[in-house]
């Protein structure tokens, strides 16, 4: 549950007067109410609330900074008053409480406790609330060494970034987070802060990026306005400081965008789909230009006729990049599979799947999406794979398959 900014609606009937007339009321009605009936509803609204969310005073008052224009005529307001006003303007928003779905998996990047033979991962999901707003967020866990994943217990309460800094990009506005170290990883929610995501932040691949002895957390999305997309790019080294960088060119206005875990040729490498069919591989100099790109993939066998998408970066193996992918079928199925690409020259397929990897069970099926399994990102660790992925857009799981499985599934020796 996290606590968002709030306008008054205005009626038809008054759509001659502005949102900050409609807030000059709001705030008349608390100055009638006095110093001490502002006190009593304000006790009463932290009881109700304070266990909720984290800081709720603060939030309170950052909110009236935000109303100061409205609030100018009442310069002779007390801080309880004040306070007041902000919680006029706030308003609870559940954000995962339609579906919480399309995981993608990287390690951890303080592997502090990890267990022996194993990892400790995080897992960022993509949470629908209300309006079909989508957002952020995150679980963490633990791999152990024969294959056994756990989950850890989230957060009891959410959190949005202590801190967001706006800077100008050339492709827009370039966004800046930085969250409380000291706060739970699952605790922190991305919610959308920019009109290009004002309906939602959707379906976060993340990858760990190697270059030299530089690594660090990337990951594309889509943002979305409720008219279009586009993608961008969010960077971290630790969970906790984030950038959000528009992405440009042609190549850049497709969806399920999945970069390589390191260069190749000296060159950024992107799987995308800017056709909404086909699997595209492009390159760039600067990691933000992306520019047209070549079709390595295309739908050939009828679990995929209506499209080809990944499921996430591609992963290092000695016999090439794994490439695990998602075809659309029949009454818009879902269905997972994979394809290994060349490791010099990933434009090269050497194999992909004939038949589904992964299909939705028919006690599966049933959801807010139905008929769908969706990954947004695998992880490899020695001979396994771990794979979370998504069932019908309503809850997640995480599998594990060997690599020797998933070449014989190719039609490959091991």
């Amino acid at each position: 549950m996290l606590v968002r900014p709030f306008k008054p609606a205005i009626e038809p009937r008054e759509r001659n007067q502005t949102d900050e007339d409609a807030s000059h009321r709001i705030i008349d009605r608390v100055a009638a109410l006095g110093v001490d009936g502002a006190r009593e509803i304000l006790d009463e609204t932290l009881d109700r609330f304070c266990g909720r969310h984290r800081n709720l005073l603060t939030t309170l008052e950052a909110r009236a900074r935000e109303m100061e224009s409205a609030l100018d005529y009442h310069s002779d307001f007390t801080e309880v008053q004040r306070q007041l006003v902000g919680a006029y303007f706030l308003n609870e928003y559940s954000f995962e409480a339609a579906a919480l779905f399309n995981p993608s998996i990287v390690a951890h990047p303080d592997q502090t406790g990890a267990p022996e033979g194993g990892l400790r991962f995080i897992l960022s999901l993509r949470a629908v609330g209300e309006g079909h707003i989508s957002s952020l967020t995150f679980r963490t866990g633990r791999l152990f060494a024969n294959g056994e994943v756990t989950i850890d217990p989230g957060a009891l309460l959410a959190s949005t970034p202590d801190f967001v800094t706006r800077l100008w990009g050339k492709g827009g506005d370039v966004i800046e987070l930085a969250f409380n170290a000291g706060h739970d990883v699952s605790e922190r929610v991305i919610f959308p802060i920019t009109e290009s995501q004002s309906n939602g932040i959707e379906d976060a691949r993340f990858v760990e990026f190697q270059d030299g002895d530089d690594r660090r957390y990337y990951a594309t999305y889509t943002a979305y306005n409720g008219r279009a997309i586009r993608s961008e790019l969010i960077e971290t080294f630790d969970f906790v400081n984030f950038r959000m960088t528009p992405l440009r060119g042609s190549a850049s206005r497709g969806k399920g965008m999945a970069l390589f875990p390191k260069k190749i040729g000296g060159k950024y490498a992107m799987i995308g789909r800017q056709d909404n069919e086909n699997l595209y591989l492009n390159y760039s100099d600067d990691l933000y230009s992306w520019h047209g790109g070549d079709v390595i993939l295309s739908p050939v066998f009828p679990w995929e006729f209506l499209r080809l998408g990944n499921c996430g970066s591609p992963i290092e193996l000695d016999e090439g990049w794994l490439l695990l992918t998602h075809g659309v079928g029949p009454l818009r199925q879902y269905a997972m599979g994979a394809a290994l690409l060349d490791k010099s020259d990933p434009s090269k397929v050497i194999a992909r799947s004939r038949a589904p990897l992964i299909r939705p069970e028919l006690a599966e099926r049933e959801g807010y999406v139905p008929n769908v399994v969706y990954s947004c990102g695998a992880l490899r660790h020695g001979d396994l794979i771990v794979l979370p992925y998504a069932l019908s857009d309503s809850v997640s799981v995480v599998a594990t398959v060997t690599i020797r499985e998933i070449l014989s599934h190719l039609g490959l020796a091991a």
